[in-house]
């Protein structure tokens, strides 16, 4: 039986259990990583936003890259490491094309800013490249549908394509106060860029779970 890349198989296949409990422990990866900065190390974005932004995204990494990894496409042909391996490849990667981006749209360059910018921009590849990265390699087919037509079939593709989104269109609103002449310390890049995406990868990912549970409830009629 010759398996449709678009359609899920069972090693992509993400009951609403598996969808709460991934979305729950990448929450909760976030939180820590805020935490261990504001109670282990005393910082946080506004005092010291790039070794924040480092302590987030080391922390976070492997919650993303073991969770996603599980259900890479065609799991026969694809070992649980190779997808490790490319979450970890595309993390880079994702973290360039991120950076590109927010300069092109107007984020600051020069030295002081360099750190911020690059571990603003892993962070970012975290929401956005590391879980297609992990689930469908270099499936361009597959690639495309979630970011540049944004039709996602199944739940996995929810997983994946909501929060991406979320995220970026969240830190474009986050972007919003930073021209503006307030002077408060939590304007300068990245700080208001990253609590905008932050946020709109976890409100995101709870529509995600809620069209994965209308999808759920869809479906056992017809199975019937």
């Amino acid at each position: 039986m010759v398996k449709d890349s678009t359609a899920e198989n069972p090693g992509q296949s993400v009951s609403p259990t598996q969808a709460i409990l991934i979305h729950l422990i990448c929450g909760v990866g976030l939180a820590v990583g805020f935490s261990v900065a504001h109670n282990v190390y005393f910082i946080n974005l506004v005092s010291d936003p790039s070794h924040t932004l480092r302590l987030i995204w080391v922390i976070e990494s492997p919650f993303v890259i073991l969770l996603y990894s599980f259900f890479r496409q065609n799991p026969e042909k694809c070992s649980y490491l190779k997808a490790v391996i490319r979450g970890v490849l595309a993390l880079p990667v994702g973290a360039l094309v991120n950076a590109l981006g927010a300069i092109a749209l107007g984020a600051p360059v020069g030295s002081q800013y360099f750190q911020r910018t690059i571990n603003w921009s892993l962070l970012m590849s975290l929401f956005t490249f590391v879980p297609p990265a992990s689930v469908f390699g270099s499936s361009s087919e597959d690639w495309r549908r979630i970011f540049a037509n944004t039709k996602p079939k199944g739940s996995l593709d929810y997983m994946i394509c909501l929060p991406a989104h979320g995220a970026v269109v969240g830190a474009w609103f986050g972007a919003w106060p930073m021209p503006l002449d307030w002077e408060r310390p939590w304007q300068e890049w990245p700080i208001c860029v990253t609590y905008g995406a932050v946020a709109g990868y976890l409100v995101a990912m709870v529509a995600s779970l809620v069209l994965i549970l209308i999808q759920g409830g869809q479906q056992h009629p017809k199975s019937e």
